[in-house]
């Protein structure tokens, strides 16, 4: 039964000339005094979330952002100065990109904003998708199989230093102590300090393609999924979720669909359906010229991912538009009682789901998502929160 709503910010700044016909994603270069701006656009919505009475405030970890798309490089320390501007509400990392970090300083960085925020933080991990930051990192992304052997070595590192009083680890990658003479001893185990006082760590991973190896690796750790996209057309489950549950399940744990994930969906609220998708259309399109090109929407093919970048060409290039993703279920649109009608459908569809990510997406200036999320939170919420 869904009674927790939270929302993903990734860190977009206010932009101007949006939606096919504007400004090529590419040909956004902004200067730092803008970039800058999406500090006071994250506090300003973590004001009005926990205002509201959301749970969670999701913020993205993305680095090298010249075009103002994602602009917040350290997800810890902004969620550490955010907790100490508001009372209640939670701040999750959606996600850190592990294969840019080192394991130790990633567990330390948690644990200290664990501690100093009284457990408002929650961990995540991902894997990563722009090659411009993890290549420039140092890290593995063109090769895919090079890339999950570091982040899987990683992340388990990461969990026998939260879990362990102390530990060592010698692998491919790391060699955890490494076997030296340290004041009259020769070291053989380290302790992560501080270690988080919130134990065992919560910790979020995006599920993509939902491969049973990845699926078990999150499993062996604990580890929950985020999944975007809402439910498909026809009410039908997804089959990453029902993968999910597969993954679960092999575990020794029978589960009801949902259980131990978060569903993410893109929400827009007017008086009409039409109205509401005419009003993000332009969003939805600015969204997509981000995401387009890292092969991060579906059913969109090279050309249609060429037209993308040129203004002359996308308007009329045939792409998929938000229509197609209210139908597939990825976007609710509406007035207030079509929203909750469409929730209840997945809540039925997924009697497992306790939390649900509703939000604007990239492109969405800031006054707009800010009068999203109070209707959202004054006539949605209220249908799931009540003794919740």
């Amino acid at each position: 039964m869904i009674k927790k709503f939270g929302t993903l910010y990734a860190g977009h700044v206010d932009f101007e000339n949006i939606g096919f016909s504007g400004t090529a994603a590419n040909d956004r270069l902004l200067p730092n005094e803008e970039l800058i701006k999406a500090f006071d656009k994250a506090d300003a919505i973590a004001q009005v979330m926990d205002r509201t009475g959301y749970d969670t405030f999701w913020l993205a970890e993305h680095h090298f952002q010249r075009e103002g798309y994602e602009c917040i490089p350290n997800t810890l320390m902004l969620a550490t100065h955010l907790a100490g501007r508001t009372e209640n509400i939670r701040f999750g990392c959606g996600f850190n990109v592990t294969t840019m970090w080192h394991p130790i300083r990633l567990a330390e960085d948690y644990a200290m904003a664990d501690v100093l925020t009284g457990g408002r933080v929650i961990f995540g991990i991902g894997r990563g998708y722009h090659t411009r930051e993890v290549e420039s990192f140092g890290a593995p992304l063109l090769d895919n199989d090079a890339n999950r052997e570091l982040f899987e070595e990683q992340v388990d590192i990461i969990f026998k230093a939260f879990n362990e009083s102390s530990f060592s680890h010698h692998g491919k990658h790391y060699d955890l102590p490494k076997e030296v003479e340290y004041r009259g001893y020769e070291l053989e185990d380290i302790t992560l300090v501080p270690r988080p006082l919130t134990r065992p760590v919560e910790c979020y991973q995006p599920i993509v393609s939902g491969s049973p190896r990845s699926l078990d690796f999150m499993v062996k750790h604990g580890v929950k999924g985020v999944v975007g996209g809402g439910a498909a057309a026809g009410g039908a489950p997804s089959p990453v979720v029902q993968a999910w549950r597969d993954a679960l399940a092999r575990s020794g744990r029978e589960t009801e669909l949902g259980t131990d994930m978060i569903l993410g969906v893109s929400v827009h609220i007017a008086e009409t359906e039409k109205k509401a998708m005419e009003e993000a259309s332009y969003f939805f399109q600015e969204n997509m010229k981000m995401f387009g090109p890292l092969k991060m929407v579906r059913g969109l093919d090279d050309d249609g991912i060429a037209a993308l970048s040129d203004p002359q060409r996308a308007p009329t290039a045939g792409l998929p538009t938000i229509e197609d993703a209210v139908e597939a279920g990825q976007w609710l649109c509406g007035p207030p009682d079509l929203i909750v009608e469409k929730l209840m459908a997945i809540q039925e569809l997924y009697p497992g789901l306790e939390s649900v990510n509703a939000g604007s997406v990239i492109g969405t200036p800031q006054a707009v998502i800010l009068d999203q999320l109070e209707q959202f939170s004054s006539e949605v919420m209220p249908h799931f929160k009540r003794g919740a």
